[in-house]
């Protein structure tokens, strides 16, 4: 007990100056990052993920708006047991520094794209991305309850649905994204922490600025702003009034796109320690049962795989043994039974292998 005791105090020792040296011990996500007015804030993409598949793909698998370098971001144990795929994206927000109408590209689809986007909207893909660590939400209010709403990481890609008075089901898609960046502020200082990254996409058609440059879309944008008076963001008002008597924007073949955001900030009381506890509110997890069975059928396969063996095995070592008692002449003895005793006979030594052991696992934890 007295080296058990000895190495208990040495991993003891060793977690504390792992955590007092703090420049050389950091755990990602743990540290709170403060940001100044007009400070840059890195948005990343995550995998596109589906509750009716099981398989995750890339963020610019699909043909989205890429920056001019794509870069794979430094990911944990977590990230990658997960399959994560984070990487750069083009969008670029400013601490405080609100934006409107801000275009990001704009594309046609061709057949392989327009087919790329159907597929990926009718198996309900949706988009994650990232910022100071904090997954991009959806907020959803409830209908039982009022002023109370619950989150759903990431947005769809788009929607399925029909025009008013046709019964065809057309593939529409989210090219507008009105982000909201929720920051606590600090009551000495001017700097503020992320507390809160949630988004509202939108249906934007964009068949009316096909045919002008991006100058003339931002102006065109712009006195789409100030016509319907639509604050903070864009499309908020007019897209929830329109949405349906409107047309989306429809994927098609030879259709072009127009990708925008907006970007609002607002004041929180949450501090940062307490951001996570609004992605416990999340009601958009699915039951995967398919996943269930098969795990469960592999299991099964594999235990009576295991169990026929062990059977086919025993049978013929014992069906061996009962003809070596009938013969006369003793022979010495093979198989499981030189070893049937040994699990009941203790080890030399056996404190010093329970240290030695617990020790281990100690340091592989």
């Amino acid at each position: 007990m007295a080296g058990g005791s000895l190495a208990f105090k040495l991993w003891i020792g060793v977690c504390a100056l792992l955590f007092v040296n703090c420049h050389c011990f950091y755990l990602p996500g743990v540290a709170p990052e403060d940001f100044l007015m007009g400070d840059e804030l890195k948005v990343k993409v995550n995998k596109l993920t589906s509750t009716k598949t099981q398989l995750p793909y890339s963020y610019y698998s699909l043909p989205y708006c890429p920056p001019k370098h794509i870069v794979d971001s430094a990911e944990n144990l977590g990230e990658v047991l997960r399959g994560d795929r984070i990487e750069n994206s083009p969008y670029v927000f400013k601490m405080r520094e609100p934006q409107m109408c801000k275009i990001l590209c704009r594309i046609t689809l061709d057949a392989k794209t327009a087919k790329e986007f159907k597929e990926k909207i009718d198996d309900e893909y949706r988009v994650n991305m990232i910022l100071d660590n904090l997954p991009l939400v959806f907020p959803i209010p409830r209908l039982d309850q009022e002023n109370s709403i619950v989150y759903q990481h990431g947005f769809h890609v788009g929607l399925r649905g029909q025009y008013a008075g046709s019964k065809e089901q057309k593939h529409f898609i989210h090219n507008h994204l009105a982000f909201t960046v929720k920051f606590h502020k600090d009551a000495q200082t001017d700097s503020a922490r992320i507390v809160g990254f949630e988004v509202k996409p939108f249906r934007l058609s964009s068949m009316i600025f096909c045919y002008f440059d991006e100058i003339w879309v931002k102006l065109m944008f712009e006195m789409m702003v100030y016509s319907f008076m639509l604050k903070p963001s864009c499309f908020d008002e007019f897209s929830v009034k329109h949405e349906f008597e409107e047309t989306p924007q429809e994927v098609e073949v030879n259709k072009d796109i127009i990708f925008t955001y907006d970007v609002e900030f607002q004041e929180s009381d949450v501090k940062w320690a307490s951001r996570w506890d609004s992605y416990l509110l999340m009601a958009d997890d699915q039951i995967h049962w398919f996943s269930i069975v098969n795990s469960l059928m592999i299991v099964l396969f594999l235990s009576g795989m295991v169990a026929m063996i062990m059977l086919r095995t025993l049978y013929r070592d014992i069906s061996k043994y009962n003809q070596l008692e009938t013969q006369e002449e003793a022979q010495e003895e093979t198989g499981w039974k030189l070893v049937h005793g040994d699990v009941f006979r203790p080890p030399s030594n056996s404190d010093l292998l329970c240290v030695y052991v617990g020790t281990g696992v100690q340091f592989l934890g």
